[in-house]
């Protein structure tokens, strides 16, 4: 398989676009071996990755995002990683895992070692590729599922938040992240630049919110998107694009990401 991840990079001349091509290869092959451990019975995906894989939005994500949505299921966090670890190891790709398991959110760096200098895209051999995995243990009540058969690279049945309660997914992010985002912000436009898409998952992202201490009013379909324009309109504008811009499957879509865009789109009539 190795020699598959080689051949999927040569054509491309971008050594940082090559490292995002590497990460989602990793990502889905580590969704092949959680699948294969039945961990798409008990969690959901959700966040970035989901996006991309799920939907094809054109930015590559860093993390692979869960939540255990059925209680009554076995879950088995360290043992799904070391199931990882195993798959993997066997393919000659040298892995160690760092897991944290002490807290509401499960969280691991499945990390490869001297792949970027295996595959040419770093002058040291040593240098780390990592995949982050993140469980939420105890998510806001009410998010809606789905299960969708997807092929990137391997063929992936993935259980999932649906499209309401991955919109309130992000808006949480947005309204409560300290720090928030660049990406965050281009995949809000992503979001809203598609009218199809539903409206949030009102009940979800209050749930959300009410769980991280939010302040502000109950979140509703009368107020959402002046509520999140309030958050998003005194952002530096130069850091939300310097943030994403790496993550970007077309460097020309930049020039979509203006507060002006985003402003129209969330109708604001700025």
């Amino acid at each position: 398989m190795k020699d598959y991840l080689v051949e999927l990079i040569r054509p491309i001349p971008s050594p940082w676009q090559a490292r995002n091509v590497v990460r989602e290869y990793l990502q889905a092959r580590i969704l092949q071996v959680l699948q294969r451990e039945g961990a798409m019975l008990v969690l959901a995906f959700h966040g970035g990755t989901a996006l991309r894989f799920l939907y094809h939005i054109p930015r590559y994500s860093e993390d692979l995002d869960f939540a255990r949505e059925r209680e009554e299921a076995p879950y088995d966090f360290r043992g799904y990683l070391r199931a990882v670890q195993r798959t993997l190891s066997a393919e000659g790709y040298e892995i160690s895992l760092k897991v944290n398991d002490r807290k509401v959110v499960h969280s691991a760096f499945v990390r490869f070692r001297g792949l970027p200098y295996e595959l040419r895209l770093s002058p040291h051999p040593d240098e780390v590729l990592a995949v982050k995995v993140e469980v939420d243990t105890r998510p806001p009540a009410g998010a809606g599922l789905e299960v969708t058969l997807v092929r990137r690279h391997v063929t992936l049945r993935l259980q999932h938040h649906d499209k309401p309660s991955l919109l309130a997914g992000k808006l949480h992010a947005i309204l409560q992240r300290p720090y928030l985002k660049g990406r965050d912000v281009y995949d809000l436009l992503w979001f809203l630049s598609d009218p199809t898409w539903p409206p949030p998952n009102f009940v979800m992202l209050n749930n959300a919110l009410r769980q991280t201490g939010w302040e502000g009013p109950p979140v509703t379909e009368a107020n959402w998107r002046e509520v999140v324009w309030q958050r998003l309109d005194a952002l530096p504008w130069e850091h939300v694009v310097e943030d994403v811009r790496p993550f970007l499957e077309r460097e020309e879509d930049v020039a979509l990401l203006t507060k002006e865009n985003l402003a129209r789109v969330l109708g604001m009539g700025v």
